[in-house]
């Protein structure tokens, strides 16, 4: 009895202990982050009323890093919500000092991954707003392309992201490359190409659709993703019971209701996650992470009570939110890790079969032992060649005749 006694003890310690430095450590990052983002403050703050178009370029000014033979800038941009509001967007923008061999110079749109929804997330107001690019960004400058990265709207600037929300993601897409075309001796055209990992997959492949309604002058020649999460009901069908629920959940908890206001809520979340989702979608991912892992390993609490797919209403919002094939004239570069636990491969397998079944034409790079964080940098390198294709009017070779090398779902 007393062994069972001073293991239970033993355990206690170790959570509340924990518990104790987990609470040090946020408190410590959002002091130092709230001095930081004090600074960038008068940046993201918009103009009242706002006016203009969407695309229009609101300010401009240097990023404060430096990348080899580029200009490097944090924008701010308007765009436009789902009722026809103007509302404002931030992003970062890379132009090659040097003269293009491509006149006018092509245009990469850059759409991250899930970040977390407090403004300090932004990609453009982090310490390092290159992280996710180092890998292709060098390969891009020297070619001649300008890259432009929105942050999405409300990350960063007033509102909620809309994450995961299809029409949202690609007007915020669309817009950022117009906002980049007003940058004065810019040198650049119409024609573009997205690349985007994770939430930024599912954004990429939307706007592979939705390009031509939402910007009819911007020739959108193709589409790269990495582990997109595409292929929404089988992933949450995966995930739903595990600690991703709590990281990615969260924020969809925020942001989906804006969009079906008759979502239910509460009645799939449990008492920890209807107390904790809202706070908890605008940490920054890493911090969410951390408290995850605690709470699904430590305290055995779970961010779902059932899966949402067994409730009508979450299950049509998410096939609705999920991209069908893209036609064989709009072509795809996906990259995939087979170790990916966050966009497991299975599902972006059925992805790559159902679609070449269709039509698309897909060039699919499965990295073999990769995950999802590192699947855009290992895949970078191939992302680039196969956008040089693109760029010079070459179709790039479909694998679809390939075997997958990851089984996908029956």
């Amino acid at each position: 009895m007393g062994i069972l006694k001073s293991w239970a003890i033993g355990i206690l310690a170790i959570v509340t202990g924990l518990a104790l430095f987990l609470t040090v450590m946020t408190i410590s990052n959002n002091m130092e982050s709230s001095v930081t983002q004090g600074d960038l403050e008068p940046f993201y703050t918009p103009p009242t009323p706002l006016s203009g178009k969407p695309g229009d370029l609101l300010r401009v000014e240097p990023l404060g890093i430096d990348v080899d033979g580029a200009e490097s800038l944090r924008i701010l941009y308007l765009t436009e919500l789902d009722n026809g509001d103007l509302a404002a967007a931030s992003g970062t923008a890379f132009i090659p000092t040097a003269s293009s061999p491509q006149v006018p110079r092509p245009v990469i749109a850059w759409t991250h991954g899930t970040v977390g929804q407090g403004d300090a997330c932004a990609p453009s107001r982090s310490v390092d707003p290159t992280s996710q690019l180092t890998q292709f960004l060098p390969s891009m400058i020297q070619l001649g392309w300008a890259l432009v990265a929105t942050d999405y709207t409300g990350l960063g600037t007033p509102g909620v992201q809309a994450y995961l929300l299809k029409d949202q993601e690609v007007r915020d897409t669309v817009n950022s490359v117009r906002a980049l075309q007003q940058i004065p001796n810019s040198g650049l055209g119409s024609r573009y190409a997205v690349f985007g990992h994770s939430q930024g997959g599912h954004t990429a492949l939307w706007t592979g659709h939705l390009s031509k309604e939402f910007a009819p002058e911007l020739d959108l020649l193709g589409v790269a993703a990495a582990a997109p999460a595409a292929e929404l009901t089988q992933i949450m069908s995966k995930q739903w019971d595990t600690l991703i629920g709590w990281v990615i959940g969260a924020v969809v908890m925020r942001s989906w209701p804006l969009r079906y206001p008759d979502l239910p809520v509460n009645e799939i979340l449990t008492t920890p996650a209807q107390k904790n989702y809202d706070r908890l979608a605008q940490e920054c991912i890493k911090d969410a992470a951390i408290e995850a892992e605690v709470r699904m390993n430590a305290f055995n609490e779970n961010f779902f009570s059932s899966n949402p797919l067994d409730n009508a209403a979450w299950s049509s919002a998410l096939a609705d939110q999920t991209p069908p094939p893209l036609p064989a004239e709009m072509p795809l570069l996906l990259i995939q890790g087979t170790a990916d636990e966050v966009v497991l491969p299975q599902p972006n397998a059925y992805l790559q079969k159902t679609w070449c079944e269709a039509g698309t034409n897909i060039s699919a790079l499965w990295l073999g032992g990769v995950g999802h964080t590192l699947a855009p940098a290992i895949g970078g390198p191939t992302a680039v060649d196969w956008l040089q294709e693109i760029f010079a009017g070459t179709v790039p070779k479909s694998t679809c005749g390939d075997p997958i090398p990851v089984l996908p779902p029956l």
